[in-house]
């Protein structure tokens, strides 16, 4: 393990990972596209991609609305490859279509063990605790591993192959739903990061996110 100047480890990664980054949903509290609202000096959507690549994810896709051009502008301002942009013919049948769409997926790098299936209105948690997840995950590797706070499970969340390629047949309505139906169950990491019970639904949220968490 090689440590830069600022103490981190830029040694490989723990985990072989993949992200799936899910950009569908309409955002229709909100009022306006989440993933396109600014976060520091870039978007939502790209303070993400840079968050994840800085934790040495093996790839990193975004799963979009099939019409979302807005999203897919954005992608191309990022110089985010093309190749790892999904459609979501069908996301009005909510969060889990788009990870199912994910999961059936052909174009993923075969040496990838695990996968994080991230919300896109999460840039508000900090780096430590996504780095704790992967370090949990990497402990537990045959177990979904899920944040939790105040016993409550959270996401990201990170699934092993054989559970994330098992995702398409499910006939669960939701990730949750199906999560609860595993015979090995969810491992919990216990993590104290207030990020982890924000939600990033309205115009409100996001003023108050900018206050309490962009600059911790």
């Amino acid at each position: 393990m090689r440590i830069d100047e600022k103490g981190a480890d830029v040694g490989r990664a723990l985990l072989d990972f993949g992200v799936v980054i899910l950009a569908a949903g309409a955002s229709s509290r909100m009022g306006k596209p989440k993933l396109l609202l600014p976060w520091g000096a870039t978007s939502v959507l790209g303070h993400l991609i840079a968050q994840w690549k800085g934790l040495r994810a093996g790839q990193i896709a975004v799963v979009r609305a099939a019409n979302d051009d807005a999203v897919n502008a954005e992608l191309d301002r990022l110089g985010a490859p093309s190749v790892n942009r999904l459609a979501n013919p069908t996301p009005e049948r909510g969060m889990f279509s788009s990870i199912q769409c994910a999961a059936l997926w052909e174009g993923w790098k075969a040496e990838l063990t695990h996968w994080a299936i991230v919300l896109g209105d999460q840039p508000h948690l900090r780096r430590e605790t996504l780095d704790a997840l992967l370090r949990f995950a990497a402990a537990h590797p045959n177990q979904v591993s899920q944040p939790s706070r105040r016993s409550r499970p959270r996401h990201p969340v990170v699934v092993p192959k054989s559970i994330f390629m098992e995702l398409p047949d499910s006939r669960a309505e939701t990730l949750k739903a199906h999560l609860q139906k595993l015979p090995a169950g969810v491992a919990l990491h216990e993590l104290d990061d207030p990020g982890l019970d924000f939600d990033l639904d309205t115009p409100a949220d996001y003023e108050q996110a900018i206050r309490q968490f962009r600059e911790s």
